[in-house]
This record gives structure tokens, sequence and C-alpha cells, in this order.
């Protein structure tokens, strides 16, 4: 296929006008099922001040919400950073070319990521126990599933990404005497890692989400505290349900945000820098002929 080659043929005036239709449609057809949805809660009487008012208290935040706040950032955040860990190392593992290696890195990540998580969480905080004969921490029990499950997916992101890098850099590399070690650390890596930046905030906001799985072994965080428990108190389950998507979504979005920004940051760090160096040789002579 030729560079000049025609991917995509604007849509003529036919197909804009079938296309504003459709979306005019599908548009409506969303704003008929929301004002259902209102209507059947209104019936049933979910939008009653009285079941909001809790949320316009101190008491409410700084009690439930805040709290199961910070215990899910915190297990998300530990969980984040050991599981890039887990991806770039089992990746690197995977793509080595002693079998004693790349077997068994490929062994652990194949298991962990078929093994539900939820799964993975029982056994961590109830299996673990027998074998140390001591309690297991909910935290850990939370930030060990994340990072093993999660971990694996990326190490499979991070192999893709490795392997998606022309062949010429590394190439380059050991002709100038580089070792397969510095190639991975100092090229092949940053690249994978920028390559599918997309994939990997994909993974972390799925990771961020799947913290709430943590309320069924006891871990409380923002599900356990800002629904179960303030709608046990106050009575207003879907009402603790929405102001607790409403905060989850706001916390992927900012996470979403920062890639976005950290993509464009790094974008630019690739790039070659103008020429800032010395004047032309002519130039300078002809200045010292003109000092002379």
């Amino acid at each position: 296929m030729s560079a000049d080659a025609v991917l995509y043929d604007h849509p003529g005036p036919r197909a804009k006008i079938r296309n504003t239709i459709l979306t005019v449609v599908f548009g409506l057809g969303l704003l008929a099922l929301v004002y259902w949805i209102y209507r059947k809660f209104d019936e049933k009487g979910q939008w009653a001040a009285a079941l909001w008012k809790p949320f316009t208290e101190s008491s409410t935040w700084t009690d439930y919400i805040l709290p199961g706040l910070w215990a899910t950032l915190s297990a998300a955040a530990v969980a984040m950073v050991l599981s890039l860990i887990f991806g770039i190392v089992f990746s690197v593992g995977r793509l080595s070319e002693h079998w004693w290696l790349s077997v068994p890195s490929g062994i652990i990540v194949e298991f962990f990521r078929a093994v539900p998580l939820l799964l993975l969480m029982f056994f961590i905080f109830y299996g673990v126990p027998f074998i140390t004969e001591a309690p297991m921490d909910p935290f850990w029990a939370v930030v060990i599933g994340l990072t093993l499950y999660n971990g694996s997916v990326l190490a499979e992101a991070f192999r893709a990404g490795i392997k998606s890098v022309p062949r010429g850099q590394s190439e380059a590399a050991y002709a100038i005497g580089m070792r397969k070690s510095l190639v991975m650390r100092e090229i092949l890596v940053p690249q994978a890692a920028r390559a599918m930046l997309p994939v990997i905030v994909s993974q972390l906001v799925v990771l961020v989400k799947d913290t709430a799985l943590g309320y069924i072994i006891g871990y409380s965080e923002l599900l356990q505290d800002g629904v179960n428990t303030l709608a046990a108190n106050f009575g207003n389950i879907v009402a603790a349900a929405i102001v607790a998507a409403i905060i989850y979504i706001a916390v992927n979005a900012s996470l979403t945000a920062f890639a976005g920004w950290l993509e464009r940051r790094t974008r630019r760090q690739g790039k070659a820098p103008k020429n800032s160096g010395p004047r032309p040789a002519a130039t300078v002579e002809t200045g010292e002929a003109v000092g002379a």
C-alpha cells in the first residue's frame, strides 16, 4: 500500500444526513432512558431531600467517605507501583534467551492472568495464615492480589511494547558494544512504556476500581465505608452509591488526565532540540578579521 493510499473516505452529503439523523435518534433515546430512570427513582422517593441531607454534613465525609477514599487510594497507589515493577521484571524475563528464566516467567504470568482476582484475594487472606500461622492484614491481601493480577496483565503489555520496537534500534545498540541488559534498560523498555501508555493507563484504571473487591475480605475502602456502612446508618443506599460512583469517576478521570500530560511531556522531550551550538566557523573567522 502506498503512502498516499486512502484509508477513509469522507462522507458525502447523503452520508452526512444519515449520520446526523442517527446521532439525533440515539441522543434522544439516551435522554429518554435517563429520564425514565429518573422517574423510576423519583417514584420510589430516592430523590427525597432527607436521603441526600447527610452529604451536606461534614461528619458524613470525615467519618465515612474520606476514610474509605483514603484506604482506596492507599491500596491503589501501592499496588500500582508494585504492578509496574512486576510487569517490567516478568516481561523482560519472558523475553530472556535463557529457558530457565523465560519459561518460569511465562508460567507465572499466565497463571496469575487466568486466576480471578477475587479468588486471589480470598486465597491470600484466608490461605496464607495457614502457612505463616499469623493473621493476614486485609490491606496487604488486597495489594498483593492486585499486584499479581494486574502485574501479569502489564507484563504482557510491556512484552508486546518491547517487541513492537524496530529491531534496528537494538541491533544498532549491539553494534556499538552495549550489552543486552543495557539495551533493554536504556532503549527498549522506555520506548515500550511510551508506546503502551494507553494500555498501561487503562489497566491502572481497572486496578483502582478493583480495590472495591477488598470489602469482601473486610478491607474498609470506599465501597465499604462510603456505601455499605453509610447506607446502613442513613438508609440511603442509592444516594450513597451515586456519590461513590462520582468519586470513582473523578479519581479515574484524574489518572487519565495525568497520563495524557505525561505522554505529551515525554513526547516533547523526545524531540530533537533546536540548534543552539556555536556559530559557523565562517562567521567566527569573519568576526576575527573585522576585530583585527
